[in-house]
């Protein structure tokens, strides 16, 4: 059994920027975010047409924009031309579509940390993982090191990318194998262990709704960091950290505050 160094970014992130107080996945929600003492965000990263990373969660833009149609069909340029900030309220009308590079710059102007979720599109799980983890390397650039990927390497200001999807985690790695990596899983299955290794991971990212103190501790004894979504309830997260979870995102950014000590382990 092999014990895992402390996890050393923020235990509790804002799910999309600014959970359900602003419009995800927007500069707007990152500000929002802040405003409530968070610095540190999970967003979602996917390719516009001309393969620039955004900050959108569907692949299609009818829910959370003015258009309509797959994401991969329009430029950036166009994107940020759309309204991503009406269907919330009408105070974040006009708010645009945001590039990475422009999510990033405000995150890095203000201290704040970030979870990337790198979000493909339909059949482009690889392409995206590339792209997205060379455009991270550049914004990083700086702050990289040799090794950097591995926990006791880990710079703590260099974000943590994450998917669901094998092949943009593996692609990631090769295009930019010092940014640290998690795996995400709705549900932790039998062969998490083998997966996490293949894939040179510091991090199992899981929903909590499926999570038991027996799988936690688990994880944990393999020495992997372990990190829940999305978490909106203040008892919730109290008992998932005394498990040993490292850290949450959560939507309720007004009812769960930004900075968490570490819980006793439950026995």
């Amino acid at each position: 059994m092999q014990r895992a160094l402390p996890w050393p970014y923020p235990r509790v992130l804002a799910h999309r920027g600014g959970g359900t107080l602003a419009p995800e996945n927007t500069l707007a929600a990152i500000r929002v975010g802040r405003r409530y003492g968070y610095r540190a965000i999970e967003i979602d990263a996917m390719l516009a047409g001309d393969e620039v990373p955004v900050l959108i969660h569907d692949p299609t833009l009818s829910r959370t924009t003015s258009g309509r149609g797959a994401v991969a069909d329009v430029d950036a340029a166009q994107l940020a031309a759309l309204d991503a900030g009406a269907w919330h309220s009408p105070q974040f009308a006009g708010e645009p579509v945001p590039t990475l590079a422009a999510a990033v710059a405000d995150c890095r102007a203000h201290g704040t940390w970030i979870n990337i979720e790198i979000k493909p599109g339909p059949c482009a799980a690889a392409r995206t993982g590339e792209v997205v983890a060379r455009e991270t390397a550049r914004l990083y650039a700086d702050l990289l090191r040799s090794g950097g990927d591995r926990a006791e390497r880990a710079d703590a200001r260099v974000p943590l990318l994450s998917s669901f999807e094998h092949e943009a985690l593996a692609a990631a790695r090769a295009a930019a194998p010092d940014i640290p990596r998690g795996y995400l899983l709705n549900r932790i299955g039998r062969d998490w262990h083998r997966a996490l290794a293949a894939l040179g991971c510091v991090a199992l990212h899981t929903n909590h709704r499926h999570l038991s103190r027996e799988l936690a501790q688990a994880v944990k004894a393999a020495g992997y960091w372990l990190f829940c979504y999305t978490v909106n309830d203040p008892a919730r997260v109290r008992e998932l950290l005394s498990w040993g979870v490292d850290a949450v995102c959560t939507d309720r950014i007004d009812l769960i505050a930004p900075e968490l000590a570490p819980a006793p382990l439950a026995t």
